[in-house]
């Protein structure tokens, strides 16, 4: 994957990337700096981590631990249904088994009787009824924790009675009960008419979500202990909500109508975050997490006949060293004890001081593979003019070794250094386009004239040219989407030779035809609901509420009440985000792979909503705050929750439990916002305003002044061989083209889609029957009731109809 993908692990990688405790939070490490420069260098010398923030042992993947993405679909407000759920089981189950004292005493068969007849009970008419029947079998689905004595044996029987509820046919009656409740005008005119909407308005949707979220979560979850029926079951049940069933739309359409519908206005008891949480883990389980994305990628290109990748991004990322914040404040006390530049100006060696006192590129142990020692000869030592000097001190802080290595008395043994791989982490890559671009450049200088896009001629060029283009086309790079957009233009110029594409019904496929005519509604949703979620955005009597799960009947009257309330209320928008940003990153990813063209008009669509200055408002915060929040409750977190009697609300005891140096939900949510900006902004010179392309816009002053971050950057992103971002020479960032670029950009989007989707019956390719015998000779297939109101027909659509001719013939 050619995007800087998340950051890997600091310090020694989590063994688990989802057991970092039931509340989303996780990591160890010491937080502080020892006080003084010196202390501050020399702990710098000993040890490879950062002293600005903690080393926290994070490992990116698709999602959470599983019990932490359990607990997330609940609010500490919820807490109190837990026991009316658990009530409402013991109550049918005591009425329908007799000789039975617990759920866990019974044998399978009668277990699937009891789950049956709970389906047979959920067509009531009384809604009342209905509730406590939806209650007991999610109280099921919850692990039936009145009946376990550990958090392990909760999630174990939750996922045993989730496979359970499947194989009865649970799914699918709840999901016809979804569109019963999707469907209800009443609860909805009755939450407009409220002033403020509450957890109450949303009790039955919240019920029938929490059981399928909780159905696909649990099924969703590979073990090797698994047993073969569950595994034939979770095929059957991804088959089931990819592809449409019996004349219905796949499930993530469902959702994703949803979402409009509560951002519309229309549905203000919608409860979102568990829409959004189902929705993000639907797509995940049918399409595929990052995994299963590498592996159809490599199958893809095997396919279009493309060499093998380079290397795994997925190994790669858990690999990489993440990089560390610039330590701006003693950054600064030392670039006021540093002597003025004027000092500094003179020698080719007094810069590489500086460098050392900076000490900006010491994240590797190693040197760069792509480097040659070559000694310091007699002419740089020499001064050099005032532009030359400004140009070489740039290459200098860029070409400078990864490592400046410490005094002499100070260096360390090898063996005690940690051991990081050599060289940068990527492989470099060359699209032809850059090939080509080279070579232009090359013979305008050298023999006055082009060859188009002939890169194999070389006549006339000198000997480093060729070498040059020798390492160009060593790592030359074509990628799915060149081979894609290839067989576009193809398929444009010659439609009648090439005939109808085959397009593979594979479930991305089948997903973007049911998103596509109303996509744009669906990303305009998801942003509004990201910036009311956002904790840079300020309350608006104009924005949308996305509290009405997590607000209860009664607002808090006490401190320690609203307290509570405040940290529900946080944690809610924060899950709010993290499902919203993986759900965006997921499609964009999918798509991509699917066709080019599909990923560039969800692209377009969220430029367009203005997606990217909404994340980069996002980051205009204290991000180090932000990943350290603590905006959980152990005690009060599924299924801890569950199996122990809840404490008395004190001080104590809402940070009871959280020693965590980390939010996990936080941390997670900020690499796949970065993720999601660069795969908007990557190559679109129009859109580019962070990350590594930003550069070339910043001026030389800024990167002279952050050579740090252009350091950090140097060592983690992938490099294109001549891709010139250090230094802004990139003719391809002309301003005037901006326009003109995303113009074209559309357009063929709009011929792609049109191709492919719109298929009207009158087009002007297919066959017109003109003879008159051959039309009214056709056979028609009538209904079997047509004969009996022929008469009747013909009475009210032609003899009682008046028939203009003048207006007719004047028509034709």
């Amino acid at each position: 994957m050619d995007d800087p993908a998340a950051p890997g692990p600091a310090g020694s990688p989590a063994n688990d990337s989802g057991n970092n405790g039931n509340n989303g939070n996780g990591g160890k490490g010491k937080l502080g700096a020892p006080k003084g420069r010196e202390a501050f260098r020399s702990q710098r010398r000993e040890s490879e981590g950062s002293v600005d923030c903690p080393t926290l042992e994070f490992e990116y993947g698709d999602a959470d631990g599983h019990a932490a993405e359990l607990s997330e679909l609940y609010s500490y407000t919820e807490n109190l249904e837990f026991t009316a759920n658990r009530r409402c089981f013991e109550e049918d189950f005591r009425a329908q088994v007799q000789d039975a004292k617990e759920w866990l005493e019974l044998e399978e068969d009668a277990q699937k009787t009891y789950v049956m007849g709970l389906l047979d009970r959920l067509e009531v008419v009384s809604r009342e009824q209905r509730l406590k029947v939806a209650r007991a079998v999610l109280y099921l689905a919850q692990g039936t924790f009145g009946e376990c004595d550990s958090e392990v044996d909760v999630l174990h029987w939750s996922r045993y009675n989730c496979f359970l509820l499947y194989q009865m046919g649970t799914f699918s009656a709840f999901l016809e009960l979804l569109h019963i409740e999707i469907d209800n005008s009443q609860a909805s005119s009755s939450a407009l008419r409220k002033p403020a909407v509450s957890i109450a308005d949303s009790t039955e949707l919240r019920v029938l979500l929490s059981v399928m979220y909780l159905m696909v979560e649990n099924i969703r979850l590979e073990r090797e202990i698994d047993p073969r029926g569950w595994r034939t079951a979770r095929e059957t049940f991804r088959t089931e909500l990819s592809f449409s069933t019996h004349n219905e739309e796949p499930f993530a359409l469902l959702l994703f109508s949803m979402v409009t519908k509560f951002c519309s206005g229309m549905a203000p008891h919608f409860p979102i975050k568990k829409v959004l949480l189902l929705l993000w883990k639907v797509v995940m389980f049918t399409l595929g997490g990052f995994e299963h994305l590498q592996a159809l990628k490599i199958q893809k290109r095997a396919e279009l006949g493309l060499p093998p990748l380079a290397e795994d991004s997925i190994q790669v990322v858990k690999s990489m060293r993440a990089a560390s914040p610039p330590s701006y404040t003693l950054d600064l006390g030392e670039s006021q004890l540093a002597p003025p530049p004027s000092k500094l100006r003179g020698r080719r060696g007094s810069r590489r001081q500086l460098l050392t006192k900076q000490d900006s590129l010491d994240i590797y142990n190693e040197r760069d593979l792509f480097k040659t020692e070559e000694p310091a000869t007699e002419e740089e030592e020499e001064p050099a003019g005032d532009g030359e000097r400004a140009l070489d001190g740039e290459l200098d802080l860029l070409e400078q070794d990864p490592l400046v290595p410490p005094p002499p008395s100070q260096t360390p043994l090898s063996t005690d250094r940690v051991a990081f791989p050599k060289g940068l982490p990527w492989a470099p890559k060359v699209r032809q386009k850059d090939i080509e671009h080279f070579l232009e450049i090359s013979r305008n200088k050298f023999i006055g004239f082009t060859l188009g896009q002939d890169t194999d001629t070389l006549v006339g060029l000198p000997r480093p040219i060729h070498e040059s283009v020798k390492t160009l086309k060593q790592h030359k790079y074509i990628s799915i989407a060149d081979i894609q957009i290839k067989n576009e233009e193809e398929l444009e110029k010659c439609p009648m030779s090439l005939g109808e594409e085959v397009v593979p019904e594979t479930p991305c496929e089948i997903l973007y035809q049911g998103m596509l005519y109303s996509l744009p509604q669906y990303m305009i949703a998801l942003l509004k609901i990201l910036l009311a979620a956002a904790p840079t955005s300020k309350a608006k009597t104009d924005s949308i509420n996305i509290l009405a799960d997590v607000l209860p009947e009664e607002m808090p009257i006490t401190v320690l009440q609203s307290m509570k309330l405040g940290i529900d209320v946080n944690r809610h928008k924060e899950i709010i985000v993290k499902s919203i940003s993986a759900l965006l990153l997921l499609l964009l990813k999918h798509f991509k792979l699917n066709h080019i063209y599909q990923f560039e008009y969800v692209s377009q669509h969220l430029v367009f909503a203005n997606c990217i200055p909404l994340i980069l408002k996002f980051f205009n915060q204290n991000i180090l705050s932000y990943i350290t929040a603590k905006n959980s409750i152990s005690v009060l977190d599924y299924p801890c929750c569950t199996i122990q009697d809840l404490p008395e609300l004190t001080t104590e005891s809402l940070e009871a439990g959280d020693n965590s140096q980390f939010c996990w939900r936080n941390l997670f949510s900020c690499i796949n916002l970065l993720r999601l900006l660069n795969k908007l902004t990557k190559w679109k010179h129009s859109r580019t305003m962070l990350l590594k392309i930003q550069t070339k816009y910043l001026g030389r002053q800024w990167r002279k002044s952050n050579m740090k971050t252009m350091s950090a950057i140097y060592q983690k992103v992938r490099h294109r061989m001549n891709d010139d971002w250090a230094y802004g020479n990139d003719i391809d960032a002309r301003p005037w083209d901006f326009q003109a670029e995303e113009c074209t950009l559309r357009a063929n989007i709009e011929a792609f889609n049109s191709r492919r989707y719109d298929k009207p019956q009158d087009s002007e390719f297919s066959p017109v029957d003109n003879c008159l015998q051959s039309v009214l000779g056709q056979r028609l297939d009538l209904p079997e009731d047509f004969h009996y109101s022929y008469e009747l027909w013909l009475e009210r659509e032609v003899f009682s109809q008046p028939i203009c001719w003048e207006e007719l013939l004047q028509n034709h």
